[in-house]
């Protein structure tokens, strides 16, 4: 089904639609040809949230059925003229759109926030929607968990419309703490990894939020800039050094006005549901989610080109084993590397790869791509021996 999530796109298709049975109305007909609704018919479209008022005499001019209508804006009249044989589906009264038919990005979630005055936070549209969410969990209204529903359903769509830009193995996801200090080594390993990926045309995939998260987004923000730029970034970060830190938020802001324009995409997947913990605006486009499960299985499916698992606590316990049995029985048509960046925390602090590995041996697991590394240019040289 063609979806439609721009007026120019709809109208441009609406009027070559119409354009083309004009041409082609039987030339003994001709002369009794009219513009009536009844002799231009559109099936199985869908168009998604927009306000219909710019074309409305375009679409009554013309008969649609099958077509779905996501949260469009229209008038009474039109909304009489597509309602017998289509799909309407309606905004509902929650403080965020039901349907959304594009990813977020900092300008869109953090709206109103104002650096020089990082209270501002409280009135930015992720914010607003974090704090109906909690109320939500305690009425447990199925027009709540609808409109939570339909919306990720939008954003899973849209996301896949957007990663289909991209070569699928080159999709690579970097798991870690959300509580990895700016300060810490690590977060300037994971910065500097994620920056070199970017640069060897990988797309930079994480949870959104903040710690190894934000170093990876952080990375991909700096790609195609100098190591010192990376450096004086990292510096600025560092007098916020945890999402805590009431200048947190005001800091990314401030090496992104320093640093603007990124040359190269990267891909957060945050959620609500961790709402506490910030999305971080280096991501320059952001799917947040309502649902964590659908978020965290979809993030792992996402990164078929390697997931990279960097020192954390018991969510990154969880993505490990989660992509271990996706690997293992191949649930999206072949198995990813795993890799493990740390070599001393992997083995010893949290000594889960031993494991993994003589249970791969041992032929208990199937299929698994492992590597337990402490440097960046190993890691490197296993994802592009994969590729």
């Amino acid at each position: 089904m063609k979806k439609f999530d721009s007026i120019e796109g709809l109208s441009e298709y609406l009027r070559i639609s119409k354009s083309t049975v004009l041409l082609n109305v039987n030339a003994n007909n001709s002369a009794n040809n009219s513009e009536d609704s009844s002799n231009y018919n559109i099936e199985e479209i869908a168009v998604q949230s927009l306000n219909l008022g710019k074309v409305e005499e375009l679409i009554l001019s013309i008969s649609f059925t099958k077509c779905l209508f996501l949260g469009c804006t229209m008038s009474d009249n039109l909304l009489n003229h597509l309602l017998p044989n289509n799909f309407i589906f309606p905004l509902l009264e929650v403080p965020f759109n039901t349907y959304p038919n594009k990813l977020y990005n900092k300008a869109t979630l953090y709206n109103g926030f104002n650096q020089e005055i990082p209270q501002t936070y409280s009135q930015t549209l992720d914010k607003v929607v974090y704090d109906y969410y909690q109320l939500t969990l305690k009425k447990n209204s199925i027009k709540d968990t609808l409109a939570q529903r339909l919306h990720d359903h939008s954003i899973t769509d849209t996301l896949h419309e957007f990663i289909a830009n991209y070569d699928e193995r080159k999709l690579v996801a970097i798991m870690g703490g959300h509580k990895v200090k700016r300060t810490d080594e690590m977060y300037l390993q994971v910065a500097q990894l994620s920056k070199t990926l970017t640069e060897n045309g990988y797309l930079m995939l994480s949870g959104g939020g903040p710690g190894a998260m934000e170093a990876t987004h952080f990375g991909a923000w700096m790609a195609g800039r100098f190591n010192e730029d990376l450096l004086e970034a990292a510096a600025i970060l560092s007098e916020a050094p945890i999402y805590s830190d009431k200048n947190w938020l005001a800091t990314s802001f401030k090496v992104m006005e320093k640093f603007p324009d990124p040359l190269f995409n990267s891909l957060g997947i945050p959620t609500w549901h961790y709402g506490h913990e910030l999305p971080t605006p280096f991501a320059t486009h952001i799917a947040k989610y309502f649902e964590n499960s659908v978020r965290e299985e979809g993030l792992l499916a996402l990164a078929k080109g390697g997931v990279i698992f960097t020192p954390g606590s018991a969510g990154t316990m969880q993505e490990v084993f989660q992509d271990l049995a996706q690997n293992h029985y191949e649930s999206y048509g072949y198995a990813s590397p795993m890799i493990f960046l740390n070599v001393e925390f992997w083995t010893k602090a949290r000594p889960i790869f031993p494991i993994i590995q003589q249970m791969s041996d041992n032929g208990d697991l199937m299929n698994l791509n492992l590597g337990l590394y402490d440097n960046n240019e190993d890691v490197l040289k296993h994802l592009k021996k994969f590729f």
